[in-house]
């Protein structure tokens, strides 16, 4: 349950899930801890789209030019309700002459946590809040990085809650193939990571909002879960699953519905499209299906669930690569449970016209949207898409195991926004295959 512990009277409990951990990048600025009397921020208050690199204002910079050549630049704060907060986040490679304006803002825009049993439901932002919650993180936690404070006003002081730091992530490319000369050369190379991570506290669970920008130019976005299952949520009544010695202390299933708000700036411009693509079979070939992938247009408010061979993607009106293709976006979506019990959890992504006063998911409660509903699913009403925001739902059905304790071992759930069409080739290409572009080469 989300009743007051002795390890944190302030939060209530919740089984949130987490990515996997690619850990990058580094903050420049002042490590030094924001002074009590700096301005709380408004729920409603999008930062209105800039060229990067764009003052921060209020918030701060963070600055990290990875191994590969790629920079990333953004501004941070901590939001009492949302928790860690991103805005002007621009992209730079190597060879591009300056940056590209992704997002105006990215954060966490509900996190919603219904118990089979039927008992209780959380939202772990509107009721509780991840700034609010707010923990210190350790140098152990944030290897070869650096950790800012920011006054917390719910808590009354500093608190150390944002690792920047830089780490491999395997792979970035490998090709055997031939120098100018005709000599046989493998190009290979390792890619790295930018990570900006956060770490909230609620009851007995401990969430980490983490966001990896890569050096090929990919954006994801993933929240986690650790600490301990809440003693309080354990039943000798034959509900939920055993996790102590023969059928006692059975753990309560839940779900997660983490939902995120991506807010568009792309080339500068919040006046972006929106695309759906689906693949499906249209006759047989000689040696295979015949599959055709069809484009449709989102002009209008959409709320959508995931199917088979189906993305979407937010296509710039104001900018093109070196091959004329307009620059976009792509939603890659991993696996997700959606919550059918409620219409908003019910579906996987929404988009909407951009309103300020549409910040959370669930449990909006922004006066400048009173009688639009307080859930995302009330705001899609067939309004022409000019300013589109994109609300991804990412669902986990949590039944706890043995191996849940303790501690917990992460559980992680998110996405990603990957590069299409942003450079006209590779951002990590080497400059000895820079001419193999198309079938020119």
């Amino acid at each position: 349950m989300r009743t007051p512990n002795a390890r944190r009277a302030l939060g209530a409990t919740s089984a949130l899930l987490l990515l996997p951990a690619l850990f990058t990048g580094a903050m420049t600025g002042s490590a030094a801890a924001a002074p009590p009397t700096a301005p709380a921020t408004a729920e409603h208050a999008d930062t209105a789209p800039a060229s990067a690199p764009a003052t921060c204002g209020t918030a701060r910079p963070i600055t990290r030019k990875l191994p590969g050549g790629t920079t990333w630049t953004m501004c941070w704060r901590i939001s009492g309700t949302k928790g860690l907060v991103l805005e002007k986040i621009a992209y730079q490679p190597k060879k591009e002459p300056k940056p590209i304006t992704v997002l105006a803002s990215a954060a966490l825009a509900q996190v919603d946590v219904p118990y089979d049993s039927g008992s209780v439901e959380y939202n772990d932002l509107s009721d509780i809040g991840f700034g609010n919650t707010a923990v210190d993180i350790g140098p152990a936690e944030c290897p070869g990085g650096a950790i800012s404070s920011a006054y917390i006003p719910q808590q009354g002081q500093n608190v150390k809650a944002l690792c920047v730091t830089t780490a491999p992530h395997g792979y970035a490319y490998r090709n055997d193939d031939y120098d100018a000369h005709g000599n046989a050369k493998r190009y290979t190379a390792q890619g790295s990571d930018l990570v900006v991570f956060s770490v909230s506290q609620l009851g007995w669970y401990e969430y980490v909002t983490q966001w990896n920008f890569s050096d090929d130019g990919t954006i994801t976005a993933k929240v986690g879960a650790t600490g301990d299952l809440s003693p309080s949520d354990y039943s000798g009544q034959g509900t939920g699953w055993p996790i102590g010695k023969g059928n006692h202390d059975r753990a309560t299933s839940h779900y997660h519905s983490v939902f995120w708000r991506l807010n568009f700036d792309l080339d500068g411009s919040s006046r972006a499209k929106v695309e759906q693509y689906d693949t499906g079979k249209a006759g047989r070939g000689s040696g295979a299906a015949i599959l055709k992938t069809t484009r449709t247009p989102v002009t209008k408010e959409l709320a959508a669930t995931s199917a088979l061979r189906r993305w979407w993607r937010v296509v710039s009106t104001a900018g093109r690569n070196s091959d004329q293709h307009p620059r976009s976006w792509e939603l890659v979506q991993q696996h997700s449970d959606h919550y059918d019990a409620h219409a908003y959890t019910s579906k996987d992504l929404y988009v909407t016209q951009y309103r300020a006063c549409e910040q959370l998911a669930g449990g909006n409660s922004d006066p400048a949207c009173a009688g639009r509903g307080t859930s995302v699913d009330k705001w899609v009403d067939g309004e022409t898409l000019t300013h589109p925001v994109m609300w991804v739902n990412v669902g986990f059905h949590h039944i706890p195991r043995d191996e849940d304790q303790t501690p917990m071992p992460l559980h992680w759930q998110g996405f990603q926004l990957v590069p299409r069409d942003v450079t006209a080739m590779s951002p990590l290409t080497p400059d000895a295959l820079a001419g193999n572009n198309g079938r020119g080469h």
